[in-house]
């Protein structure tokens, strides 16, 4: 039934109970009964007129009460007290009884209102969509005034959406609406025309604000504004405020829903892909598309630079040309993220002191780096950087959604990154099959530097002949580094934890935080080839893993960072490992063949070099003689009277005597140089970095050794012929004839 009908009704009862009072009064005068029973009836008339019609009314009807008893001769100044009292006392209980009927409708109207409109929000997918379909839902609320949604931004307030239109689009953080949004609870201003701080919009002329704060996740991401031309009542503002809370609950519901979705759609999407660079273009565009930002790229921490390893929604040259370049070390918000493994968040791109110049000057405003995390890394390898052109507040269900995106994500890569590992080891150890193994040093090097967290170059040394030396090199002089052997002593001291965990394989990291790098290096080598050749002082953080072999260490793996010195963290001990193995066997393979090779270079009598060693070696330090610029010298031997030994005292007897020989030209040689065994009764020697007159001085020395030999009082000699580069040739071959034509001359 409407309200009209019900209205009549009720006036129409009322006023045939007062019509039915003045009548009983009346016949009660005229059948003579007491005064005293005509009053009772005259005040309900009274009382009834002025409940339902006012206190005028009310008065009028006391003043014609009064008359009818002054007709009847029976008024007295109390009646007319008690007229008057009837008629004030039934308009307030009736005006009382009105406004909680006006008050009732009022709220039954909102809340009918409000009901419809929340009947709706659960249907809404968005936020958006949630946020800028309340003006219209809540529009009725407010006849002559207006509702909108205001968006926070620094010092202001955006307009999202409105109902009727505004001609606002922007307002100051000092009215209403910033004082709601900075206090987090509703205000209600009923008389803005007394509010200094009121902005009122073009073509309303509204009395009362009300302004709702709206959360999510325990923060006000927006306002509910409410502006009309007749004050609040407090039952529409109670309607009013419930309703802001279910919105805001649903928006809380819409977030899990949106981190629900993303994760679940990241974590379906890391099972189907097969590479870093596959994981990271699937997530970027799921992330673009769900936060709806504009671009984003996923970088790599590799030593000097980050590497983009994916990208989306950059178009730009400048920009482009940043991302095949990579960011050097410390240029760019992303090296941050890296070092404090803490996101950083901004709306004032253009202004970050770290920021991208080509970035910041395509005016991009709104950014975040994020870092990916991995477990065992005290630094961000992955840092994700996302943004958009425009300025926007970060919120909070963001922030959250963002972190628990990239912890996701690093799971993922992590996988991938194990996987791709595995992958390596296995090539490295098939290509041991299929090549010798020297020709794999430099690659195993290179890919342990690729695989390794926090590495950028990095050295290999081999044990060979009692002594590690540089076999491979990446970022120094590999050709300089091999002319410093280093002994099991020095190795130890570099390595640090001690013999028995060298022969574990247990690898250890140095730092410059810590301990000088260079300082400990100066103790096992000359300080002046490993500040050149070896860059000692730019090295920031080493990371040193003994390669060990039936308890021998066959090498060491040295990685090197020049400008973290925290480059290295618990995974890149675990990578690192992961090389032990393929080298353990390439180590092992090049040492039998190593073996073989000396086997057969070598005199199985006297245990030197034989003359097949003496031509790969010769050739050897010749090149390097000549592509150095210093001399070299060699020397070849006959013995003198061997003939006589051999025949007189037998062959054991010559045998032992090319021992002795043996025995005792090593005793005189110096370090550095070579001695070998011809054949027969021959032998040789070379001087590398040796000039004639010095050369000369070790062979009088050999020839001087030599002649203290006897057997039987047989005595030895040695006719010796000496050449030197450069002055008697370029070439193995001139040489060899230059020194046979000295050594037959000194015969003749």
């Amino acid at each position: 039934m409407s309200p009209m009908p019900n209205r009549f009704l009720w006036t129409l009862s009322y006023g045939m109970v007062a019509i039915g009072a003045v009548l009983g009064a009346l016949i009660l005068h005229f059948l003579g009964s007491y005064l005293s029973y005509q009053l009772p009836f005259l005040m309900i008339f009274t009382a009834t007129t002025a409940s339902v019609y006012g206190l005028l009314w009310g008065l009028l009807a006391a003043g014609a009460s009064a008359f009818l008893l002054a007709l009847t001769g029976g008024f007295e100044a109390l009646d007319g007290a008690l007229l008057l009292l009837s008629a004030t006392i039934a308009y307030g209980v009736g005006e009382s009884l009105r406004r909680a009927h006006r008050r009732a409708k009022a709220l039954l109207r909102s809340h009918q209102l409000i009901a419809a409109a929340l009947e709706v929000l659960p249907a809404l997918e968005n936020r958006r969509t949630l946020l800028e379909n309340l003006p219209q839902r809540l529009n009725h609320l407010v006849s002559g005034g207006h509702v909108s949604v205001w968006l926070p931004q620094e010092q202001a307030f955006l307009l999202l959406a409105s109902a009727p239109a505004l001609g606002l689009h922007k307002v100051s953080a000092q009215g209403v609406v910033g004082q709601a949004f900075r206090e987090g609870k509703p205000v209600c201003v009923q008389n803005v025309r007394k509010e200094p701080a009121f902005i009122g919009a073009s073509g309303f002329s509204t009395l009362a604000e009300l302004a709702l704060p709206l959360y999510e996740r325990g923060e006000v991401v927006a306002v509910l504004n409410l502006e009309k031309i007749k004050p609040f009542l407090p039952e529409e503002i109670e309607g009013l405020v419930r309703f802001a809370e279910a919105v805001s609950l649903q928006l809380d519901r819409l977030s899990d829903l949106e981190v629900r979705y993303l994760l679940s759609d990241l974590a379906v999407g890391l099972q189907k892909v097969h590479s870093l660079k596959e994981a990271s273009e699937m997530a970027l565009s799921l992330l673009l598309q769900g936060l709806s930002l504009e671009a984003g790229v996923i970088w790599e921490a590799r030593g000097a630079h980050m590497q983009a390893i994916a990208y989306q929604g950059v178009t730009e040259a400048s920009l482009l040309e940043v991302l095949r370049d990579g960011l050097p070390y410390g240029q760019g918000l992303a090296w941050d993220v890296y070092a404090s493994g803490k996101p950083f968040f901004t709306q004032h791109y253009a202004a970050e002191p770290y920021g991208v110049r080509a970035l910041q000057a395509l005016d991009w405003r709104t950014f975040v780096a994020h870092p990916v995390p991995t477990s065992g890394s005290n630094r961000s390898r992955f840092v994700l950087v996302t943004g958009t052109r425009s300025e926007r507040v970060w919120r909070k269900a963001e922030r959250e959604l963002l972190q628990l995106f990239c912890q996701t994500l690093g799971i993922g890569f992590e996988r991938l990154v194990e996987k791709f590992r595995h992958e390596v080891t296995n090539s490295l150890l098939q290509e041991l099959l299929e090549q010798p193994s020297e020709n794999l040093y430099q690659r195993v090097l290179e890919e342990a530097i690729g695989q390794v967290p926090g590495s950028e170059a990095g050295s290999l040394l081999v044990l060979e002949q009692g002594l590690y030396r540089y076999k491979a090199a990446v970022g120094y002089d590999l050709e300089a580094l091999q002319a410093t052997p280093f002994s099991h002593t020095d190795m130890l001291k570099w390595y640090g934890l001690g013999e028995e965990s060298s022969c574990q394989g247990e690898p250890r990291i140095l730092s410059t935080k810590t301990k000088a790098i260079a300082e400990v290096s100066y103790e096992t080598a000359p300080q002046e080839i490993m500040d050149s050749a070896g860059k000692v002082q730019e090295i920031q953080a080493n990371l040193c893993l003994p390669i060990p072999y039936q308890g021998q260490v066959l090498a060491y793996l040295n990685l090197d960072n020049l400008h973290d010195a925290q480059g290295f963290g618990e995974d890149s001990l675990r990578a690192a490992q992961f090389f032990a193995s393929p080298l353990a066997t390439l180590l092992h393979d090049s040492r039998i063949h190593r073996l073989l090779e000396e086997a057969a270079l070598t005199d199985s009598l006297t245990k030197l070099p034989n003359r097949r060693a003496f031509d790969k070696i010769l050739r050897e330090e010749l090149e390097r003689a000549v592509r150095h610029g210093y001399p070299l010298s060699l020397a070849v031997m006959d013995l003198k009277g061997f003939k006589t030994i051999n025949d007189t005292l037998g062959h054991a007897t010559g045998d032992l005597a090319l021992i002795k020989v043996a025995e005792h030209l090593e005793a005189e040689r110096r370090s550095g140089d070579h001695l070998f065994r011809w054949g027969g009764d021959e032998f040789a020697a070379i001087f590398p970095h040796t000039s004639k007159n010095e050369a000369l001085a070790v062979i009088a020395r050999y020839a001087k050794t030599i002649e203290s030999i006897s057997f039987n009082k047989l005595p030895l000699r040695v006719d010796i012929g000496l050449a030197t580069y450069p002055e008697d040739g370029g070439t193995p071959d001139a040489l060899l004839v230059a020194a046979d034509n000295r050594m037959y001359k000194a015969k003749a």
